[in-house]
C-alpha cells in the first residue's frame, strides 16, 4: 500500500523539481489523503489559482512515479477548495486582508480579517460584534494574536 508521506514526498519533489518546467511554480502542496483501498487524493493551491491543467499535469507527473502492475491506485488533484479549512502557512499568506473565522482548540470563536502570519501563528483585526459579548476586552481590542497550536480551524468566508 503506498503511504500518505510517500505520496507528499513524491508530489513535494515534483512541485520543487526544475526539470518539472512546465508545472506552474508558485503551486505549492496542501494535503495528501490515503484510503485503504489506495484512493489518493492531493490537494495544492497557489498565489495565482489553480487551474484543471495544472491538476492534469501533476496528476499525469505523480502517476509515473507509480507502477500499477504492482500496485493498483486510483489518484485525484485537485485544488484545496475555498470552503475548506486552511492547512499550510501559504494558504494564510495567500488570503492575508481576506475575512477569516476561525475556532480555536478552547472552542472560542472568531472573524476578522487576516492582517499577518507568521511561522508562530496570525494576527486578526477581529470584526465587531453586534451581539453583547460576555468579554468586553475581546470586542476592544483592535488586533487579536493567536499561535498556531490553539487554533483548531480557519475558513475563509465567502462573500459575494
Amino acid at each position: 500500500m503506498i503511504s500518505k508521506e510517500e505520496l507528499q514526498n513524491i508530489t513535494e519533489s515534483i512541485l520543487l523539481s526544475e526539470k518539472d518546467n512546465f508545472i506552474d511554480k508558485t503551486i505549492f502542496f496542501v494535503e495528501a489523503r490515503v484510503s485503504n483501498d489506495n484512493r489518493m487524493t492531493i490537494n495544492i493551491d497557489s498565489f495565482e489559482g489553480i487551474k484543471i491543467d495544472d491538476c492534469a499535469k501533476l496528476s499525469k507527473l505523480i502517476e509515473e512515479k507509480f507502477d500499477r502492475e504492482e500496485e493498483d491506485f486510483e489518484l485525484s488533484v485537485s485544488s484545496a477548495g475555498l470552503d475548506k479549512p486552511l492547512k499550510v502557512i501559504k494558504q494564510y499568506q495567500k488570503n492575508i486582508g481576506k475575512t477569516v473565522k476561525f475556532q480555536t482548540v478552547e472552542g472560542e470563536k472568531f472573524k476578522g480579517i487576516l492582517k499577518e502570519v507568521s511561522e508562530e501563528g496570525i494576527v486578526l483585526i477581529p470584526e465587531k460584534s453586534k451581539k453583547k459579548k460576555k468579554n468586553k476586552d475581546i470586542e476592544q481590542k483592535s488586533e487579536l494574536t493567536f499561535e498556531f497550536e490553539h487554533i483548531k480551524q480557519v475558513k475563509l468566508v465567502i462573500t459575494f
